[in-house]
């Protein structure tokens, strides 16, 4: 079959009755199809349905062939081990049994045809950048990153039909994100990605824009999506301010023509009054007057609410989609005060602070480094949530943390009452008057966390962290623009940009680091913290 994925007629609604989808048809053929859209529009949604995670409430969804679904958000129990992971465990052990000279039969039904599994897999494992890591390792002893890439290699090793991808770059280094690339360019099936990582964007072979629950069509990669959306913009401000001049001209003959019928109502009154011509006369002249007259004014009635029908349309197809307005709590830090001290510091997992450390004023740092390097380690021994292995950390001002996996946020609790654990002297009417300014408006705002988008669930996370009482004079960031669309990165670079306290930010998007003005650049390699220039940084992040 030519078409892989056929959804037809699909209606989807969360159990608090916010809908996602209604009637939705669309389907995905062969090739590399990247799903976009903004925060919130049902993207992961819809790859769950497609992945058979969550049921319609209406409509079907059909596959040709199998389906591999890599989450947003991977979660692999640290206990198993790596071939347990990949999925070969059983006929890995088969295999070993036979080679140890067991013959059972049910050994040979267990590996069927599949005798290079091993070899596949440690292959699979190399081109990944895994083939460090062996098969009989657990889970518990690799990094985030590497999480994602062995739940990738397995999906790999299975060769389903169709591949979804939610936001599969999120929390990988350079050097990982380039084996992903490389895997997603040898991709030979169907591939549906969802993601923010514009590089990852640029190798699909067609544009999914999903908005206001339906998909529109764009052929070619993210540039080309970009500048065909580009023109229709610019086609679309053309016919609003045609539309607007229509508008504005039929308003001005509907006010003229309601003078000049005035007028000749008035004429006639003058003449009915002063009864110049027989009263027979004058009342038919009359009734034919007030014909004339409701004619003329229906019609340019209704050739204003055509102008305006016209006005709405044109508007509707120019975009103006929210964004997120993020104000940071005025937190300026003089330039000369310490704010943060780090002595000989030994980290957990064996990184470690040779020396002294210290950050003072308003500076801005990046924190790089491979996956499994301890960057989130660091943090989370900052902010005292890990205790050092030896050595101190002196914060000198309030601080707040925003983790990498957002969860500060109580899944069971709604948006409202998640901020106000943070900011208990705040009045319910404030809290909701900010998360306002992140997009949780009225309803939105009492849904639970448990039930958000990625990129809800960081602005939900952002607004706690905005609210929280003492304000920060000194943020820690882990992977801020994971989940986030191309807008919201750019609001939340304007507000960091304005944000006058001190900074710490862990993150593999060096554009986005770039963007906020960083003035040190601190590279966590090989168990070593150590100061390095920009120029260096392009090595990995």
């Amino acid at each position: 079959m030519s078409t892989s994925i056929t959804i037809t007629s699909l209606s989807f609604t969360w159990p608090d009755g916010t809908p996602v989808f209604e009637d939705l048809d669309v389907a995905f053929g062969p090739g590399r199809t990247g799903l976009v859209g903004v925060n919130g529009s049902g993207k992961s949604t819809l790859l769950k349905l497609i992945a058979g995670e969550l049921v319609p409430a209406d409509g079907a969804v059909r596959v040709a062939g199998e389906v591999g679904y890599l989450p947003q958000n991977v979660t692999l129990d640290t206990a198993l081990r790596v071939d347990e992971a990949l999925g070969i465990a059983a006929r890995r052990a088969a295999l070993h049994a036979i080679e140890a000279g067991d013959v059972a039969e049910e050994h040979f039904e267990t590996v069927g045809d599949d005798w290079d599994v091993e070899e596949r897999a440690l292959a699979t494992l190399g081109e990944l950048g895994l083939g460090h890591i062996g098969l009989d390792r657990t889970i518990g002893e690799v990094s985030g990153g590497e999480s994602v890439l062995l739940r990738l290699a397995a999906l790999l090793l299975r060769r389903p039909d169709v591949l979804l991808l939610d936001e599969p770059t999120n929390n990988l280094d350079l050097y990982a994100r380039r084996r992903l690339y490389a895997a997603v360019q040898s991709w030979p099936g169907v591939m549906v990605v969802v993601s923010h990582d514009r590089e990852l964007l640029e190798l699909v072979d067609q544009i999914a824009d999903l908005r206001s629950g339906g998909i529109t069509w764009y052929g070619g990669n993210y540039s080309a999506y970009e500048e065909a959306l580009e023109t229709e913009q610019e086609a679309a401000e053309r016919m609003v301010r045609v539309a607007e001049a229509d508008f504005r001209k039929q308003k001005r003959e509907l006010a003229d023509a309601q003078v000049k019928l005035a007028r000749r109502k008035r004429y006639g009154q003058k003449m009915w009054d002063q009864k110049r011509e027989p009263k027979i006369v004058m009342g038919a002249r009359k009734r034919a007057a007030q014909e004339s007259a409701g004619k003329h004014r229906i019609m340019h009635e209704e050739k204003l609410a055509e102008a305006r029908e016209r006005l709405d349309e044109a508007v509707e197809a120019v975009r103006d989609d929210d964004e997120i307005r993020v104000d940071l709590p005025f937190t300026a830090v003089p330039p000369g005060r310490t704010v943060l001290t780090l002595q000989d510091l030994g980290l957990r997992y064996g990184a470690r602070v040779a020396g002294g450390f210290e950050l003072r004023g308003p500076e801005r740092v990046a924190l790089i480094g491979r996956n499994g390097a301890g960057k989130t380690t660091l943090l989370r021994t900052i902010t005292g949530e890990l205790a050092p292995e030896s050595g101190e950390v002196t914060a000198h001002v309030p601080l707040r943390f925003l983790p990498q996996r957002l969860d500060v946020l109580d899944g069971e609790r709604t948006v409202v009452e998640n901020v106000a654990r943070f900011a208990p002297g705040a009045t319910n009417n404030r809290i909701r008057a900010r998360l306002a300014r992140f997009l949780f408006r009225g309803g939105r705002a009492d849904r639970k966390a448990a039930t958000l988008s990625g990129g809800e669930r960081f602005r939900a996370a952002l607004a706690a962290l905005m609210l929280a009482e003492p304000a920060p004079q000194l943020l820690l960031l882990d992977e801020p623009t994971n989940n986030l669309d191309m807008a919201s990165v750019r609001q939340l670079t304007t507000a960091l940009d304005s944000y006058e306290g001190a900074l710490i930010v862990a993150s593999h998007d060096l554009p986005f680091l770039e963007s906020i003005g960083i003035t040190r650049w601190l590279l966590l390699e090989e168990g070593e913290l150590r100061e390095i220039t920009p120029e260096a940084v392009g090595y990995s992040a």
